[in-house]
């Protein structure tokens, strides 16, 4: 998101920002949505390994509440506003590797979920790029 604010200061162009930045968005992109599995993965065999580990010590072992506010938040997004939205704006708001990987996990059965981050992030760039040289161009 804040990225493209380097490229005036860096002395690059408009089309060098835009594809620097865009390059470093969807290669994070790339990686995190196909690895997500992973991380969910161990997370899940952390959890269950801390559990293990307290039944046999014989402690009792505080649940983790599985509807925090932000889950409860990103189930309202993710049925008010729609995949789309979601591959749109999640990797923009909450960071390329966090809003991947929580798009990969309610949709990863949807072939078109990693085109639309994809195609998100793109757009997303564009726009923010522009207005980082447009603010740049009406300052001068």
């Amino acid at each position: 998101m804040f990225t493209p604010m380097g490229g005036p200061v860096a002395g690059l162009t408009f089309l060098e920002t835009f594809l620097a930045t865009l390059s470093g968005g969807w290669f994070a992109a790339l990686l995190f949505y196909f690895t997500s599995e992973y991380f969910m993965r161990k997370e899940r065999e952390k959890r269950l390994k801390k559990y293990k580990l307290a039944v046999q010590s014989g402690k009792t072992i505080k649940q983790k509440r599985a509807f925090t506010r932000f889950n409860k938040a990103t189930i309202k997004i993710k049925s008010s506003v729609g995949i789309y939205m979601l591959c749109w704006l999640a990797p923009l708001f909450l960071s390329v590797p966090l809003g991947t990987i929580i798009c990969a996990k309610f949709y990863k059965y949807d072939k078109r979920t990693i085109w639309f981050i994809l195609i998100g992030l793109a757009l997303n760039c564009f726009i923010i790029t522009s207005l980082v040289y447009a603010f740049k161009m009406a300052v001068l």
